[in-house]
């Protein structure tokens, strides 16, 4: 059964209900996960690891006054080594604060209006899904790159090194003659070199990797 979709809101994977459920906690959203997430896997660009030793959000208790997922981002964001990351992983993920944990939309979180106002870190303003969506679409190109990226490694069963990335870009190359349809990328991934001349023991020695790691 196929389901139309047609609230703007819910377009593409940024209102799909796994992707943000995959980017929230047990109890709450999390704005860091789902900028983090953006950030490296839509856009290519990876924040700094945490420093050691970082606290948590602060969480809201019993018999305390209660604060809103953005006010407790800003304590948090206090800490000088917390606020260079956050500064640029926060307001992609206060933008996607609509979707509770599980996806569904919301318009309040906890008795305060969510506020999903916010400044991507090359400046372009961001009030909810529909602007991020349209602002990730303005760095086409860091998209599309980490897309295929993504694509090939997986196709590939490992991690891509430096000697793959001139095959990706010349997949990324093709598929552009074709509007960038999914179909080229898997059809340049196929034909090349990589994919045809992996070895059956290359997936074999992946696998057994897998095992050892349980």
């Amino acid at each position: 059964m196929c389901v139309a979709v047609t609230d703007p809101n819910r377009f593409g994977l940024l209102g799909q209900a796994s992707f943000l459920t995959l980017t929230s906690l047990a109890n709450r959203t999390s704005p860091v996960n789902r900028g983090k997430y953006v950030m490296e896997v839509l856009l290519g660009v990876s924040p700094p690891a945490p420093p050691a030793n970082v606290p948590p959000l602060m969480e809201n208790v019993d018999n305390q006054k209660a604060l809103s997922v953005r006010e407790r981002l800003e304590i948090h964001r206090k800490n000088e080594p917390c606020a260079s990351c956050h500064k640029m992983m926060d307001p992609i993920g206060m933008a996607l604060e609509n979707f509770n944990a599980v996806g569904i939309w919301r318009n309040t979180d906890s008795g305060f209006r969510v506020d999903p106002a916010g400044q991507l870190y090359d400046g372009t303003k961001l009030d909810g899904p529909i602007s991020l969506r349209n602002a990730i679409m303005d760095h086409k190109e860091s998209f599309i790159g980490s897309f295929a990226e993504g694509l090939m490694a997986y196709g590939l069963g490992r991690l891509l090194d430096h000697q793959d990335m001139p095959i990706v870009r010349a997949i990324e190359h093709d598929a552009a003659k074709n509007n960038n349809r999914f179909s080229s990328f898997v059809l340049g991934i196929v034909k090349s070199v990589p994919f045809q001349m992996r070895k059956a023991e290359d997936s074999a020695t992946t696998a057994a990797d897998k095992l050892e790691r349980r």
